[in-house]
């Protein structure tokens, strides 16, 4: 009887250890627990879309907003709104067991609507390299496609450390860099951005790191007063007349010099594995100026 029991008490136990709790923690260090992997995630931001596809959990991705639109696959996916307004009413009819965010991108307003929907958030916010690794995994981890997440993950890392390796001497050589995120009003970043990281990961100096605000407005007397060697804009395409605004100013060395350069901002913007090909953009432009004036 005794064994007969023993029997029974494991069959009770074996449903339930099938699925392991889940428990996390987002990038504004809110816990989330989870009795299973997440079937339906709904994304606020276009590269938490493609932070999504890397970890191999595109399919589970019910909706998403405007701009999503990578990999190929994302844009197959129903929209729901844009960065900063979206249809609730939607939202709350897709079912959704968590919504994916980006705080320094979703305004507050739309994140408290969402609240209000009692559906779980998760913040994400890669401020570094290796937190776009971790970020793979955590998603990974949340929406039970580790494996995929874990490949991914280190051939992210891998490439990242030839990069490191490829551009080490140049980083000895540092250049004073403004980099542009938009025109009008004139924008850039701080150190707090990953664009910063890129800046300094290529022997760059962020001309603005100390400034307060993570993507603050400055004139261009400020500009000027920073005597950047370079400039930099992050340029979607179309906005090509971006580098050629700067030719009234000839005062600053970067235009008199001719050292004006355009990246594609989706591969330097965005917090996803294609910051690498920014990075490796970066450095190359970085170089062709260092090559220019040794």
């Amino acid at each position: 009887m005794n064994l007969l029991k023993f029997f029974l008490s494991c069959l009770l136990v074996l449903p339930l250890s099938a699925y392991a709790e889940i428990t996390v923690f987002d990038d504004s260090g809110n816990k989330l627990v989870f009795e299973k992997p997440v079937e339906r995630i709904i994304s606020l931001a276009p590269h938490a879309t493609e932070l999504l596809f890397a970890a191999g959990a595109g399919k589970q991705i019910v909706a998403t907003v405007d701009y999503s639109d990578y990999p190929e696959q994302a844009r197959k996916i129903q929209r729901i709104g844009n960065y900063k307004k979206v249809d609730y009413e939607k939202i709350l009819s897709l079912q959704p067991q968590l919504v994916i965010y980006w705080k320094n991108g979703n305004p507050d307003y739309m994140i408290d609507g969402v609240k209000n929907l009692k559906i779980k958030l998760f913040n994400n916010e890669p401020k570094d390299f290796a937190d776009v690794a971790a970020s793979i995994r955590m998603l990974g981890k949340l929406l039970g496609t580790e494996r995929v997440a874990e490949v991914k993950a280190r051939e992210y890392l891998g490439r990242l450390e030839k990069l490191r390796g490829k551009y080490q001497r140049s980083r000895n050589n540092k250049v004073r860099v403004f980099y542009q995120v938009w025109n009008q009003p004139l924008m850039t970043i701080n150190r707090q951005h990953l664009i910063n990281d890129v800046i300094e990961f290529c022997g760059g100096i962020n001309v603005f790191a100390d400034i307060d605000n993570i993507v603050p407005t400055v004139d261009m007397e400020s500009v000027m007063s920073k005597k950047p060697e370079v400039i930099i804009a992050g340029m979607a395409k179309g906005r090509e007349d971006w580098l050629n605004q700067w030719q009234r100013w000839k005062t600053l060395d970067a235009v008199k010099n001719n050292n004006l350069y355009g990246i594609d901002a989706e591969l330097i913007v965005r917090q996803t594995p294609r910051i690498l090909d920014g990075t490796e953009e970066m450095c190359e432009t970085l170089q062709r100026f260092r090559n220019k004036h040794n």
